[in-house]
Parts: structure tokens; sequence; C-alpha cells
């Protein structure tokens, strides 16, 4: 092939040779070492196509003031015109106030572009259970699975699916099993190493089932056991590595978790275990607590058992907005930021306890103000709606920060006790 004709095929395929050979890759064949974060995709706007109004965003129907499901607001300075879409509410200038949809390609490919520039290795892509069935929600699920899968190709980053299973009744865990199936013949979801960027880990792709042995599940233990089956084991769907998302104290089985031992049959038979730990810990000095208390005693465990152990940390909490949408009450910056210092403590933490890899949730979770990606320091702030934000802070400070862990993690960067100052 001549000089010509590859910067021809160059340009047909969407990408130039400088920026190809520039790409530094993430190596996907484990997540060990690697820092990930949670990827929502969730949220929908009016206008964006989907057809599913002001999904994520809006309370009781609604997106304007005095109805939000979102407790922050997205920075969109950067987004072109077509990937913004304007709502009902006004800054204080009385400018209008624009979102992201995630079933925009474009807005996708910039938030792993973000991933890339900070340092982050790459995302779980959610998918829940209970939205497989529908077409309405299933399609743009699809869509911004393929932009995540493109997205994380064109940027160096790794990607893997998290099925969530909240909210499926007894009996329908077979949902995933028919939507993964459905994904592997019509998509060839991580078969044929056609896709670089999906991660594996112990040589096999890597598939993540959330919420196993939570109090409030009434999925019972043989359907997780069936589910563990299939994707382990199944001659022409399986051949897995799975991580389990399981509740904070999984292995004491009590408070957020199942009592019964068979939970512990069950991890054993997984790759990969990591505890929900969002809302379980407040303050620094809670995560600094839980080095000996919790973590080591998880860690080893683990060692024990041959399981790999992967922590989440999560940098603040407030869900006033979707409580109120929900008819309840809650308080306003439940959990607080501190500037990234109580994100730092837990991930400190996991790094003492001997944690090797660290999940982030999440990137864009604006709905209980978990998010790391670049948020607004100047929301659509009224009396009927107000949005968390910190004017001391950049916009891009979390995505900041989390590569700085990344670096600790690897042993590039100090494990003090202070957060990194930025310069």
């Amino acid at each position: 092939m001549s000089f010509f004709q590859i910067l021809v095929v160059s340009a047909v395929l969407g990408f130039s040779m400088a920026s190809a050979a520039d790409v530094s890759r993430v190596d996907t064949s484990t997540i060990t070492g690697k820092v990930v974060t949670g990827y929502q995709g969730w949220f929908r706007c009016e206008g964006d196509g989907s057809n599913n109004g002001w999904h994520h965003y809006g309370a009781k129907g609604k997106f304007e003031p005095g109805f939000a499901g979102i407790e922050m607001w997205p920075d969109v300075s950067e987004l072109t015109e077509e990937e913004k879409f304007a709502t009902p509410f006004r800054h204080t200038d009385g400018s209008v106030a624009h979102v992201f949809s995630s079933v925009k390609e474009a807005t996708v490919r910039r938030h792993f572009e973000w991933m890339r520039d900070y340092g982050i290795d790459g995302a779980f892509l959610q998918r829940f259970g209970v939205q497989t069935k529908d077409k309405r929600f299933r399609d743009p699920m699809d869509q911004v699975l393929a932009h995540c899968r493109a997205a994380a190709n064109a940027t160096g980053r790794g990607w893997i699916l998290m099925y969530d299973l909240t909210g499926l009744k007894a009996g329908e865990s077979t949902r995933v099993i028919e939507d993964w199936k459905r994904l592997v013949d019509e998509k060839r979801v991580a078969r044929d190493g056609s896709d670089a960027a999906y991660f594996r880990h112990h040589g096999k792709p890597l598939i993540s089932l959330w919420g196993l042995g939570f109090k409030e599940s009434p999925l019972t233990l043989e359907e997780w056991s069936a589910l563990l089956t299939f994707f382990k084991d199944d001659a022409q769907y399986g051949g897995c590595s799975v991580m389990l998302g399981v509740p904070y104290h999984w292995r004491t089985l009590d408070r957020d978790s199942i009592s019964d031992p068979k939970l512990h049959e069950l991890i054993t038979r997984a790759d990969i275990v990591s505890p929900w730990a969002v809302g379980r810990l407040a303050t620094p000095q809670d995560a600094a607590n839980r080095v000996e208390k919790v973590l080591k005693p998880d860690v080893t465990w683990c060692q024990e058992k041959k399981v790999d152990y992967l922590p989440v940390i999560f940098p603040g909490f407030s869900w006033v907005n979707l409580s109120k949408g929900r008819g309840q009450e809650a308080k306003f910056d439940a959990i607080p930021r501190l500037g990234g210092q109580f994100l730092w403590s837990q991930a400190i933490a996991a790094k003492r306890a001997g944690s090797q890899m660290l999940y982030v949730a999440m990137f864009d979770e604006v709905d209980e103000a978990t998010a790391i990606f670049k948020t607004s320091n100047n929301p659509p702030n009224s009396d009927a709606t107000k949005f968390l934000a910190d004017p001391s802070l950049k916009s891009d400070h979390y995505l900041w920060l989390v590569g700085r862990i990344g670096q600790m993690l690897r042993g590039e960067l100090d494990a003090s006790d202070s957060r990194p100052e930025r310069k």
C-alpha cells in the first residue's frame, strides 16, 4: 500500500496517522494496577432522539426549577452546540443553562478523552438489567455501549460491561443472560479479539455483575449461582472472568449484607470482589479507621481464597433534589468532598491495606453528587432548586485528583495523608 493510500484509508476510518500513533494505550490484559471509574451513561434529553425525555435529569416528569433529579450541574463549556441541550433553568445572568445527553457519540468520546488526558485507565459501563426488556430504554443503552466501545478504542482506554441487577425481581435474573447473548451475537462484545479496549483479567474477558448479597435484593443465591455458572462456563457465551459487586459488609455478613454464609461460597467462585462503599463512610477519619478494621481483613480473606479485591472509593455524596422528587427529605452536601481530601483519604487507606486496583464511583453521576468529571461552579441555582458547587476549585479538579491517585497506587507519588496540591 502506498503512503497516499494509507492516508486515504486513515481519513476514511476517521483518524490521522499521528493521532493513532500518539495514543498511549492502557494495558487491558488486566485491571491489576489500574484506576477505573463507573460510567452511568444514563442521561437523556428532550430532543436527543432517544425518546426517553429528561431521563435521570428530571423529577416527576419535569426538568425545571423545583423539579430536578441531579445534585450537580455538568460543565458543558467544551461541548459543541450539537452536544448541548437547552433547559428551563437559567444562570444568574439570565442565560440558558444547558446539559448533555449520553446518547451523543461526540460527548461520550469527549468523556473518554478526559479519562485519557487525566490518566484514568478506563470505565465500567453500567447496564441495567431492569431495562434490557424494554426497547425504549434498551436501544439507547445499546447506543451508549457502542459509543463507549468506540471511544475507549480511540483514546487508548479500557472498558468493561457491568450489569447492575438492582430492581430485578426474583426469577428475573435470566434477563441478564438473554441480553448478554444478544450483545455477543449482534455486537460481538468481548469476542473474537476484535475489541482491543475491552479489559481482560486472568486471560479472559471481564464481566461485572453488581448487586449480590444485599439485604433488600429479592434475587436468590441460587439465581446468582446460575449467573456465575453461565458467565464462567457456558460453551458459547461464557469463558469470562467475573467481578461481583457486593455489600460493604460482605465478609462479616451483617449490616447491609445478608447473613447467609453461602454468600462466601459464591464469592470464592468469582475472580474479583468489589464491596460497595458509597454512603458507608463519611469522613477522612472514617477511611483511616477502616484500614485495620475492614480493608486489611478483606484483603487477607481474598488472598486466602485467591480472589482479587477491588475497593470502591467516592468523592462525596448529596441527593436533596433526587430525594425531593421521591417525596423524601435529605441533607444537602451530606458527605462533604472537602476539596478532594475525602476521596484521597479512601485511596490512601486502600493502598495501605494492600489493594492493587481501585474503582472510583462515579465518573458522571451528578444524581448523587458522586461525579468526578467536569462540573460547573456556576450552576443555575434558584430558590426552588440548589446545586452543589465549589467555586474555589477548577471544574476538572477531581479528574486531576484521580489521575494523582493512579500515580500513588503505582508508587509514582508519595502516599501521604494530605492530598496533593495542584500547582
